[in-house]
């Protein structure tokens, strides 16, 4: 086989990511549902500044993609929250992998989850048995069951713990606040729930990394996994398939150890000169050091950074036209006056005549999308 361009490595990466063509996924809820299982996850996040990031990551793959799909499908028992790399929604059918996290955090000794009082965690267990879900807000103020245990700060840290270690579940968000129900309540009742082996573990982390991103190196499959026995059953997996012929070694393509299922290799994605305005936490952007090594854009979020020292700007969104990252954009939602504004616009590089006009359409419908009806630059 030959080795691949760098523009064909591009255009794979980029169509597993459903960012080339149009609604490779579908439409309305079942797209939606289908974008989740094929990414693998979807990131959760809390800023408002624009549409907040896991409804952004799908209104750029799903058309006519609707942010009330979210609570709908947790409500179908389709997807499940929990945390991947951060606080996500992940489709159901992956759950028996999350056991591995929520072993480790009913075994945890740190003190965020050790010092929790496992009386208070039965109490909060019987009283969702009794009432039915809750939120944080339901134990605030309580003042039974021993007075300061229900409370704001032991009461969120238990139902944290509870949360993380898998006896309590998300069974939807009002706004951004969780509520909380019995997993007995929320699991489909003909799930597999049998908790992985380290191979089993091993070889989802790799099949939904390439799924979702068509060339992988161990540094991302093995991210933020601080276990050296999985590392090593990754490795282990990797030569296995190299063998096998599953997956090949991309040799002088500027990103050291990367592979890539040799199928995918064998296609040839077809690209469309369409416009996509990313989310930060979007999942083909996420991996910056991949992101600069394959598409030689240096991108990093400066909401982080002192604002003296910001050069593009406070929450600067990639733009994507075709396979190349062009530039980045500053917005804010000023949503009271329906009004978009554009802060920077920051484009890397000559452009086509081409651009500006699915740059425009592209821009009011994200406008539309964050409840606004002018762009103001």
């Amino acid at each position: 086989m030959r080795t691949p361009t760098n523009l064909q490595l591009q255009r794979l990466a980029l169509a597993q990511q459903g960012l080339l063509g149009a609604a490779c996924f579908g439409e309305g809820i079942q797209g939606t549902l289908a974008a989740i299982e094929h990414l693998g996850y979807v990131q959760i996040d809390t800023m408002s500044r624009i549409e907040r990031a896991h409804h952004h990551v799908l209104w750029s793959r799903v058309p006519s993609y609707q942010p009330p799909y979210l609570n709908q499908l947790l409500a179908e028992r389709q997807i499940f929250e929990y945390w991947f790399h951060a606080a996500s929604y992940l489709p159901m059918r992956d759950y028996r992998f999350a056991q591995r996290r929520m072993a480790e955090a009913r075994d945890s000794t740190r003190s965020w989850h050790s010092e929790i009082s496992p009386v208070l965690m039965q109490d909060i267990l019987l009283k969702v048995w009794d009432e039915g879900p809750l939120r944080v807000r339901d134990l605030e103020g309580n003042k039974t069951k021993g007075g300061t245990w229900w409370n704001w700060g032991p009461g969120k840290r238990a139902l944290e713990k509870l949360f993380f270690q898998g006896d309590l579940m998300v069974s939807q968000r009002i706004g951004m606040e969780k509520v909380y129900d019995l997993k007995e309540r929320i699991l489909p009742p003909d799930l597999n729930t049998q908790a992985p082996d380290l191979a089993d573990y091993a070889t989802y982390l790799l099949r939904s990394n390439l799924r979702a991103h068509g060339l992988v190196t161990l540094e991302q499959v093995s991210h933020l996994q601080g276990d050296k026995a999985l590392k090593s059953t990754l490795r282990e997996l990797l030569a296995a398939q190299i063998v096998s012929g599953e997956i090949s070694p991309l040799a002088g393509c500027g990103i050291p150890n990367a592979y890539a299922a040799t199928a995918a290799l064998a296609q040839a994605p077809s690209t469309s000169p369409a416009v996509h305005l990313l989310s930060p936490f979007d999942n083909a952007v996420i991996h910056r050091k991949r992101l600069q090594q394959l598409f030689g854009f240096d991108y990093k979020l400066e909401c982080y950074v002192p604002a003296a020292k910001r050069q593009y700007g406070y929450f600067c969104l990639p733009v994507l036209f075709g396979e190349r990252f062009v530039g980045r954009i500053d917005c804010k939602a000023h949503r009271a006056e329906k009004r978009l504004e554009v802060i920077n616009f920051h484009l890397e590089g000559e452009l086509p005549d081409a651009f500006a006009t699915p740059f425009r359409a592209k821009l009011q419908q994200f406008a539309m999308f964050n409840g606004c009806e002018t762009v103001e630059f």
